[in-house]
């Protein structure tokens, strides 16, 4: 665990940047190393950064209702790079939406209300799940 990067990225026109700052300390407080790209990425952009960046997972913050657009486009930005690394999606994501954005290739999505704990524990299993089939 000592060495694995997360790029967190905001994609589209969501300028709601507070909660990816928290989440950005919260997950370099567990000694994850963060990279974040910043306000108003596109899919493209975020799937360059993390295969520039050799990343372990790539985390979106959706809070513009976006998610099923833009989401699936990153997973299918990294794959057309040759990058299968997990997508984690955390924001606004309706419960009607989850097995959609999974089926879309989404590692896991954590919305409003979780934890510290849970999203240190979330990332984890989807970095050990991903190392499992490696």
């Amino acid at each position: 665990m000592a060495d694995e990067r997360i790029l967190i990225a905001k994609v589209g026109l969501d300028g709601h940047d507070r909660g990816i700052k928290v989440v950005a300390r919260i997950l370099r407080d567990a000694g994850f190393e963060v990279i974040y790209t910043g306000l108003f990425q596109t899919p493209q952009t975020v799937a360059a950064a993390a295969v520039d960046e050799d990343v372990d997972a790539v985390g979106l913050s959706m809070l513009s209702g976006a998610h099923m657009t833009l989401a699936p486009l990153v997973v299918d930005e990294l794959l057309a790079r040759g990058s299968n690394v997990p997508v984690i999606v955390g924001g606004i994501v309706p419960d009607r939406d989850m097995d959609r954005l999974k089926a879309a290739g989404v590692a896991a999505v954590l919305t409003p209300g979780a934890t510290s704990d849970q999203i240190v524990a979330e990332v984890r299993a989807v970095l050990d799940a991903a190392s499992a089939t490696a």
